[in-house]
């Protein structure tokens, strides 16, 4: 079944598929993330590599049972069409309550039929204090008249 918006993407199309991403991440829920890559996608994630749903979906379960109270923004970088270059910025804490900001960069290849065939995430976290957090929203995705990242200042 498409997974819309269908490359090739125009600015509006891509911020379209850019914030679908963000809502999906945003539900911490592995199944329903996994279902926007293809059956055989390939993940580079840090320092890991995965290839396709079972695995992206055990990752994002260990993933997220470490990092809690997960917030996610992305934004859109450059597009062509069926590339997607995106910038990301995270807010979490681990087991300990010792807060994280996660910034990132990933670049998105798609299937004609709006699926993810391929993800590469570079990551780098810095320790944030509690007070210097900007991600406040309840859990779930971010509420529409959230701040971005550029208005973030991030």
């Amino acid at each position: 079944m498409p997974r819309l918006p269908l490359p090739p993407f125009t600015h509006e199309t891509a911020s379209l598929k850019v914030r679908a991403a963000e809502d999906g991440w945003n539900s911490r829920d592995p199944a329903r993330v996994a279902l926007a890559y293809t059956e055989d996608s390939q993940w580079r994630n840090r320092s890991d590599f995965l290839r396709g749903r079972d695995s992206i979906v055990t990752f994002l379960t260990a993933k997220w049972r470490c990092e809690h109270e997960y917030r996610l923004i992305k934004g859109l970088w450059a597009h062509d069409g069926d590339r997607i270059a995106v910038r990301f910025a995270y807010e979490w804490h681990d087991d300990a309550g010792a807060w994280h900001r996660s910034y990132g960069n990933e670049n998105w290849k798609f299937t004609l039929d709006g699926l993810m065939a391929r993800r590469m995430a570079s990551i780098n976290d810095v320790p944030i204090s509690e007070k210097g957090r900007l991600f406040h929203w309840p859990l779930g995705p971010r509420p529409e008249d959230h701040p971005g990242l550029e208005e973030l200042g991030l």
